[in-house]
């Protein structure tokens, strides 16, 4: 076996260095230096299958690579119908989101035989969420297991037709000479797995680590190997788990799946909407209710804002959560100088309810609505809805697929909205009242005045 040398390597000129240093001596970057192997040239290809031959596009069996369903509707709405033969999918979330938990019930009702690679947990442990989870099947085989080569003959010994990877920073190749989770093993041992799936045909699902800035943690190349990346969010002191993709081959990354944390798993929540409004309180001043857009489905969510007059000369504070910090500054600003609003006189902290994330520019009419209702203290008609993108002067734009968001919108209940001028015609069972600028909707919404 050919010895792996570790060097440095500079990610901006590639230049390799056998230590570490501040500056690449090179191209004289900074902080441009990773851990890196070294491969000699007739090991350079000894994990590379055999070459497939040249094709016309026409002969490809097309067929095959359609999805397979996972069992699981709000997984299988995010990734287009379910797992593709031969992919290979990273899931990121943080600590205790529950990864773990959503992907031992895929295994759980997956039709065919599987294998759980536990790199993180002993079987003992694995075993006993399975069964609160109702997941202990004889088709599901467990490996807790660290390293690669063994992880390898596993497949071969046991043939499974799914298997699960927790986590790709936990397994190592001792023909690595790196620690398990540093560069040089995360991304050998994801082209390694890479690999091993397109030969197999086999779908790889492998969970990943992530940073306190929710980035996944390891090299940019373990999101560019692999064909579709998943993010698993929500704040794990509340029941709600949000499901996105942020890398797709296969389909689009809009789609956005939804879960329920219970005692006995994670459940999908098929009535997203009835679920983000079942706790909203009527008749209170700062709340506004806005349809928007996730991929094809459409949301009701609350959007929430709170002011407080400062009385010091401090800088006052702009919170947002949920929300675009930088959009929450700008729509203040054309409040300010649009409208002849004091903002700046107060602190603001806005909030999109329930724990979704909303950065699509309907949502700026509704949040401006919101921040005026708290500021005059005026609480806004219960039975009505907003939606529209806010332009540096005070004007309103349309967003896409207006109809489908009022249609939601009738469904639940509400029977009025405001809208852009120029939105298309609206549905049955809700009226459309058209603004075209900020202080239209103020006056619509009945907020116009002064504090």
């Amino acid at each position: 076996m050919a010895k792996v040398r570790v060097v440095y390597r500079c990610t901006e000129c590639g230049a390799a260095t056998p230590k570490w240093a501040g500056r690449c001596g090179a191209c004289e970057a900074w902080n441009s230096l990773v851990e890196d192997v070294d491969l000699p040239e007739a090991a350079a290809g000894h994990h590379l299958g055999p070459s497939a031959p040249a094709m016309p596009i026409g002969k490809v069996d097309a067929t095959f690579s359609r999805p397979h369903s996972t069992g699981i509707p709000e997984f299988d709405r995010v990734l287009g119908g379910g797992l593709v033969p031969g992919s290979v999918t990273l899931l990121g979330g943080e600590p205790g989101i529950g990864k773990s938990t959503l992907l031992l019930q895929l295994l759980a009702q997956w039709p065919e035989r599987t294998l759980y690679v536990s790199a993180e947990e002993s079987a003992q442990q694995v075993r006993l969420r399975a069964e609160r989870l109702d997941a202990v099947r004889p088709e599901l085989w467990l490996l807790p297991e660290t390293s690669l080569p063994h992880i390898i003959a596993a497949i071969d010994d046991v043939q499974p037709q799914l298997v699960v990877v927790d986590s790709i920073q936990s397994i190592a190749d001792p023909e690595l000479a790196s620690a398990p989770g540093s560069v040089v093993q995360v991304r050998g041992c994801a082209h390694r797995l890479v690999g091993e799936a397109k030969r197999r045909d086999l779908p790889i699902v492998m969970v990943g680590h992530v940073t306190k800035e929710g980035n996944l943690a390891g090299p940019r190349v373990l999101e560019h190997v692999v064909d579709t990346v998943l993010s698993f969010e929500g704040d794990r002191h509340h029941s709600l788990r949000l499901l996105r993709a942020a890398k797709h081959r296969f389909g689009s990354t809009n789609e956005l799946g939804v879960f329920e944390m219970v005692g006995e798993g994670l459940m999908g929540v098929p009535d997203a909407s009835k679920l983000f409004l079942t706790d909203r309180r009527t008749g209170i001043a700062g709340s506004a209710i806005t349809p928007t857009l996730e991929g094809q489905r459409p949301l009701l969510v609350e959007v929430q804002a709170l002011t407080n007059k400062i009385t010091s000369g401090v800088p006052p504070r702009r919170s947002a959560q949920g929300l675009d910090h930088g959009r929450l500054a700008l729509l203040l600003a054309v409040l300010e100088r649009r409208s002849r609003l004091p903002m700046a006189e107060h602190e603001v902290f806005a909030s999109a309810v329930g724990g979704v994330r909303l950065t699509e520019p309907g949502a700026d009419l509704p949040l401006c609505l919101a921040l005026v209702s708290a500021l005059l203290n005026r609480p806004i008609p219960p039975d009505l809805v907003v939606f529209g993108e806010v332009g540096l002067g005070g004007e309103l734009r349309q967003v896409a697929h207006a109809p489908r968001r009022l249609a939601e919108a009738a469904r639940m209940g509400f029977t009025r909205a405001i809208v852009p001028a120029n939105s298309p015609n609206g549905v049955d069972g809700i009226s459309l009242t058209r603004v075209s600028t900020v202080n239209e909707a103020l006056v619509a919404a009945g907020l116009s005045g002064r504090p």
